[in-house]
């Protein structure tokens, strides 16, 4: 693992440096997988809103490592003596020569650790050093599969460079699952991931991105769980507090039933309510599900 920490430079000027780090640093996520397979979505799900245009996403690009905070873009360079520079916009970027796009955004994941969100390692006209030199500073990799194209030997080949102690904390997620009609397809396409990438990583999640975003707006609890967000979220608290002990981690969930307002409610109560979920589901798992007015 790299000691080389993202840190605001002294001069508050929205820049940003690599320093050496000082102390324990925030857990540091990072989003992979191949173009298509529902990065983006799972980005707009983590962080509660898109901080980078669909179409920028969908580009060349280099990695984008967001933070918590109101920073504007900064390019860093792969030339660590080239001083960085703000970015006016994502379009035209040099991925060769950008190690990385810092950018600062608030969110209530990004309190508890820092998100890389990779390009897509499929990009034939891409060379893969843009992504492969930034895999020393990421703790734990979200890899993003499409359910219908399950782990293909590109997203095998490519694992096999991800460090083997960030492979043991990261979670495969097999995104549109809900493109999986049948209990017999769903079963099989399990069975054949589960067996193909034993040992690969901590957990394999099916997910259905869209519903599980559906169901945030909504503040849906049944949706969450049945999207499979529920399971996935409270194991990510999980593995980010083996990290960082100040990530709160998750208690059983609540009957949906109503319970005490928040200054009479039982410890166990206010501590659903600091997780990392969205806002609405936190509040429906309260008992309060009438959805805020505009």
């Amino acid at each position: 693992m790299s000691d080389l920490s993202h840190t605001p430079t002294p001069g508050g000027d929205d820049t940003f440096e690599f320093v050496p780090s000082s102390g324990p640093r925030k857990p540091r996520l990072a989003i992979m997988g191949e173009f298509s397979a529902g990065k983006s979505t799972l980005s707009n799900l983590l962080l509660g809103s898109k901080p980078l245009p669909e179409k920028v996403t969908a580009t060349r690009l280099s990695p984008v490592w967001l933070s918590h905070g109101q920073a504007a873009p900064v390019a860093h360079f792969v030339d660590q003596d080239r001083a960085p520079e703000k970015v006016t916009g994502f379009e035209g970027l040099d991925v060769n020569a950008v190690r990385y796009v810092s950018m600062s955004i608030q969110s209530t994941i990004l309190e508890h650790c820092d998100l890389i969100d990779f390009p897509g390692i499929s990009d034939p006209n891409m060379d893969s050093e843009v992504w492969e030199r930034m895999l020393p500073e990421v703790d734990i990799v979200l890899w993003c599969t499409h359910a219908t194209q399950a782990w293909r030997q590109s997203e095998d080949a490519a694992w096999a460079l991800v460090p083997e102690d960030v492979q043991a904390r990261s979670m495969l997620l097999v995104t549109r699952f809900d493109k999986l009609t049948t209990d017999r397809d769903r079963r099989r396409v399990m069975a054949r991931l589960d067996a193909e990438t034993e040992g690969l990583f901590a957990g394999v999640y099916p997910l259905s991105l869209l519903d599980a975003l559906t169901a945030a707006e909504d503040g849906d609890p049944e949706g969450w769980e049945a999207s499979g967000a529920r399971r996935f979220s409270e194991d990510l608290h999980v593995a980010l507090a083996a990290l960082d002990p100040s990530v709160p981690t998750p208690s059983a969930a609540p009957d949906p039933a109503p319970v005490p307002e928040p200054e009479q409610a039982a410890p166990s109560a206010r501590r659903v309510s600091r997780r990392i979920v969205p806002r609405r589901i936190r509040v429906a798992l309260g008992g309060r599900r009438e959805r805020p007015s505009a």
